[in-house]
Parts: structure tokens; C-alpha cells; sequence
């Protein structure tokens, strides 16, 4: 198995006025890709500060990430940037979509910046959407849509680009709990077409579907 995700020794501090706290211990961590993996923990745990880091959205006070092969010690912002358009996509729990898009122009924003001509970034769009089940929603906008749509909308503008990691912190906690087993099925087919993907929970009912299960708390690893 290839590692995609390879932490070593990433601490994350924050200052909160003359106070450092310490929302990261020494955390050590692979991820195979392909795998199906949840990070679970409660409020305030650690988990979306882990995911940030993953991510390339924060960097650690200390340790070291490597994405897909790369180390993310000496990049600056703009290489961190880099990184993150080619390897990363990102769904989160309210959606993010802009409210005067269509899904369809939602979908392409990614690729704007990716050097595809417009046809093409069309194309790509319209065979994310399908795949996600909103074939005909393609040219709705976010207020005509119910939550869980928008969710499958989101989730297609993370996978246009066809990255090799997808981070998804709490993508269901928007949505009732039909919804959300929906959307997590949705990840299930994701998951079989060989994407690595980390979903991000404190739903445990969620969080245990996955191949591997890691649980966080006060900053530190429980279990890997």
C-alpha cells in the first residue's frame, strides 16, 4: 500500500491573549490510500484543527505533513496553495456553496484556475453533478435546493478536480439523519472508485461505517 498522508510529530499551538493552548499533542499518523477513514471526537477535541493541518488550510507549530509524497515544512502560502487545489478536495458542513451560482457554475469554480477552457470545465461539471445524482439540478440555484442536495452539490465541486484526498468535516451535520445516511452512501461509491477520504464526525453512528476509525480527544490520538 502507497501512503498518502504521512504525519509525524505535529503539535498545533494557539494563543488566546497572553495564553498558548495546545490544540494538537504530538500527533502521529498514516493513511493508505484508498482508505475510508473517520476522525471522531467532541466538540472542541481536535478533530478540525487535524483536518486543517491534513488539508494544508493551517500549518503545525511543529512536526512535519507530507501529502501524497510532499513535505509541507518549507512551503510558503502560495506553495501550500499549490498543493492543496492539486491534491485536496474539501466539503464541509454548511455547504459553502455561492448563493448566485447555479450547482453547475458552483462545480466549475475549481477549475477556473486549473487552465481548462471553458468546454471543457462544462464537461467536467455536468459529469460531477451526474455522478452525484443531480442531473437535474444542474442549472439550480442554492435557495432551490433542499440540504441534502446541496451536500451532493458540494460534493461534486470536490471531486472535479479529480483530487487524491477528500476531507469531509462533518458533511452530515447540516442534514436529519436520513440525509446524512444518503450522503454517506454517496461516500461509500466515492470510496469504491479508490479515493482516500477522511470524514471528520462526532456522529459515531456515521463514523463507525468506516474501514478504519480514529478517535481523538483533548488534542491527542486514542486509537489509530
Amino acid at each position: 500500500m502507497q501512503t498518502i498522508i504521512r504525519i509525524e510529530h505535529a503539535s498545533k499551538f494557539f494563543r488566546v491573549g497572553d495564553i498558548s493552548v495546545k490544540a494538537l499533542k504530538d500527533i502521529n499518523l498514516e493513511i493508505e490510500k484508498g482508505e475510508f477513514t473517520s476522525i471522531m471526537g467532541p466538540s472542541g477535541s481536535g478533530k478540525s484543527t487535524l483536518m486543517n493541518l491534513i488539508g494544508c488550510l493551517d500549518s503545525p507549530s511543529d512536526g512535519n505533513i507530507y501529502l501524497d509524497g510532499e513535505s509541507t515544512f518549507d512551503m510558503d502560502e502560495t506553495e501550500l496553495a499549490n498543493l492543496r487545489n492539486r491534491k485536496v478536495g474539501f466539503i464541509f458542513q454548511q455547504f459553502n456553496l455561492l448563493s448566485k451560482l447555479t450547482s453547475l457554475e458552483n462545480v466549475m469554480t475549481p477549475l477556473l484556475y486549473s487552465g481548462y477552457k471553458k468546454k471543457e470545465r462544462n464537461h467536467l461539471a455536468i459529469e460531477a453533478l451526474i455522478k452525484v445524482g443531480l442531473s437535474d439540478r444542474i442549472l439550480h440555484k442554492p435557495n432551490e435546493l433542499s440540504g441534502g442536495q446541496k451536500q451532493r452539490v458540494a460534493i461534486a465541486r470536490a471531486i472535479v478536480t479529480n483530487p487524491s484526498i477528500i476531507l469531509a468535516d462533518e458533511p452530515t451535520g447540516a442534514l436529519d439523519s436520513k440525509t446524512g445516511q444518503q450522503i454517506m452512501e454517496l461516500f461509500w461509491n466515492l470510496h469504491e472508485e479508490g479515493r482516500t477520504i477522511i470524514f471528520v464526525t462526532h456522529d459515531q453512528n456515521l463514523g463507525n461505517q468506516c474501514l478504519r476509525k480514529i478517535h481523538i480527544k483533548d488534542g491527542s490520538l486514542e486509537a489509530i
